[in-house]
């Protein structure tokens, strides 16, 4: 959620008012059109910075209040190291550090993009803008009171200083919607579970009807029709009932296959009857983080209109301790006709899985398939909340994810897969067991058992985003607790790959 911020491009003029952001690079040297504008103030930053010691490094920042020869109330200098070694994600990260800079009692914020050398391109100036627009999210829904330094002006406006500004607002406009659908991922997440049940869900995915999306929602009746008895098992245990959102985007030729992305939407995880501790269980909101950056990826698909046959598909339920709840021990039959021993019940997300990958393959035979879901603490022990760890059974799309997360900086990171990991899975009373048993390599077995129902050899990969989907790590981009982590990363293989 974002307070009424409205994004433009503008020529480079002095602001009369707010906060004016621009770069310098390690030998303090700005652009043609910033040093033009700012004039004399230029020396008054170079005193500036011979007292603070300012450089020009990259992710350093030198501030003037007031600065003479200027009407601005801040003058902000960015370093940015050496600006021919810049990239894309570079360029939006700048965005995010320029918006952060603007205090929540001023108006309007202006960002020169210049640099020594020559002004930025139009796709340049349309990154900061996104990045500004992803960093100015917060969401405080349910705060019915703020402290003053928390009261925002209203109103506000971000201006993007450009050479090109037709081909800046044009270049803007499909980053603008990718970061709507960031930004729906993040609400979603950051959504509290009493609000958030399944049934809530499958209805706020309904609303990407309106850029085009179809959407269709899988009731209880209809699962246990299709033989979902993995996903329901997980549910049964619930006052709220579980849903299969599929939505479709058809924006490619009529016969061709579509892009299946499939999301885990466990609403809320209290373990189940193997219940979890309660220290952190406040977290368990987020383990719907792959459901939600898949209705934020379809958004955005369906918003920029990209020439591609997409679908989206959510398991969506609540593990919850009931009665009723599926127990250690019980025995169900997936929609595969694979019989699955439970083992341990707060392992609910690959059941989940298990049945909506099996249905997406048969239903719509896709190119391919990528799951996403907040899977396994094992994850983060491994890797942290840098990369997502990335496990796939076809090396194209290995490649291809691996590339798409460097230049948007969502990062993914290859585990292995081998039948050698099958012993662990191995039950004494059905097909299999649905974990390892054991502390060792459970990220890995995970994977292992989910990749029993990726049906007829379609090129699948399972990205386990516990730590990166929500409390993850703060950056120039998100200051949100739900990050939206994915939607860059999956339209940017959508865009380079897939389009036609």
């Amino acid at each position: 959620m974002t307070d009424a911020l409205k994004f433009a491009f503008g020529p480079f003029t002095a602001p009369s008012r707010g906060v004016l952001v621009v770069f310098c690079d390690d030998g303090l040297k700005f652009g043609s059109a910033t040093a033009k504008t700012l004039g004399s103030a230029t020396d008054l930053v170079a005193r500036a910075a011979k007292a603070e010691r300012f450089t020009g490094k990259s992710g350093t920042s030198l501030e003037l209040i007031v600065p003479a020869g200027l009407k601005v109330s801040r003058l902000v200098v960015a370093g940015v190291g050496k600006a021919a070694d810049l990239t894309a994600k570079d360029f939006l990260k700048l965005g995010g550090m320029a918006m952060g800079k603007l205090p929540a009692s001023a108006s309007d914020l202006a960002i020169f993009a210049d640099l020594p050398g020559s002004a930025m391109t139009a796709e340049q100036a349309a990154d900061m803008a996104q990045g500004a627009k992803l960093r100015a999210y917060k969401f405080d829904l349910y705060k019915t009171t703020k402290k003053d330094d928390e009261a925002t002006a209203a109103n506000r406006t971000v201006t993007v200083g450009t050479a090109d500004l037709a081909g800046a607002r044009k270049a803007f406009a499909a980053r603008d919607v990718i970061a709507d659908g960031v930004l729906m991922a993040r609400d979603l997440v950051n959504e509290p579970a009493n609000v958030l049940y399944p049934v809530e869900f499958a209805r706020r995915a309904g609303a990407l009807k309106k850029v085009g999306v179809t959407v269709e929602v899988l009731d209880v009746k209809a699962m246990k029709k299709l033989g979902m008895n993995a996903l329901l098992g997980v549910a049964q245990g619930s006052v709220h009932e579980g849903r299969v959102v599929v939505m479709r985007w058809n924006g490619g030729k009529k016969n061709d296959a579509p892009l299946a992305f499939i999301g885990k939407g466990v609403c809320f995880d209290t373990g189940g009857i193997s219940i979890k501790p309660a220290a952190s269980m406040e977290d368990m909101k987020g383990d719907m983080a792959g459901a939600a950056c898949v209705v934020g990826l379809m958004h955005a698909l369906a918003a920029r209109k990209a020439k591609v046959n997409a679908v989206g598909l959510v398991g969506c339920v609540e593990n919850m301790p009931d009665g009723n709840a599926q127990r250690p021990g019980d025995i169900v039959k997936s929609m595969s006709g694979q019989t699955i021993e439970i083992i341990n019940t707060d392992a609910e997300g690959r059941l989940v899985l298990a049945d909506v990958l099996w249905y997406a393959a048969k239903r719509f035979k896709p190119k391919f398939m990528i799951d996403l879901a907040t899977l396994t603490g094992a994850i983060i022990v491994a890797l942290g909340q840098e990369y997502a760890g990335m496990f796939t059974n076809n090396n194209e799309l290995s490649h291809r994810l691996h590339l798409s997360g460097e230049e948007t900086g969502e990062l993914v990171w290859r585990m292995p897969l081998s039948p050698v990991y099958d012993k662990m899975l191995e039950s004494r009373f059905a097909d299999m067991k649905h974990t390892g048993g054991s502390r060792w390599g459970g990220a890995i077995t995970a994977a292992q058992f989910i990749q029993r129902f990726v049906a007829d050899d379609i090129p699948w990969a399972h990205l386990d985003i516990a730590g990166t989907g929500f409390d993850s790590r703060q950056s120039d981009i998100n200051k949100s607790w739900g990050s939206g982590w994915g939607v860059r990363l999956l339209d940017r293989l959508v865009a380079d790959y897939y389009e036609k």
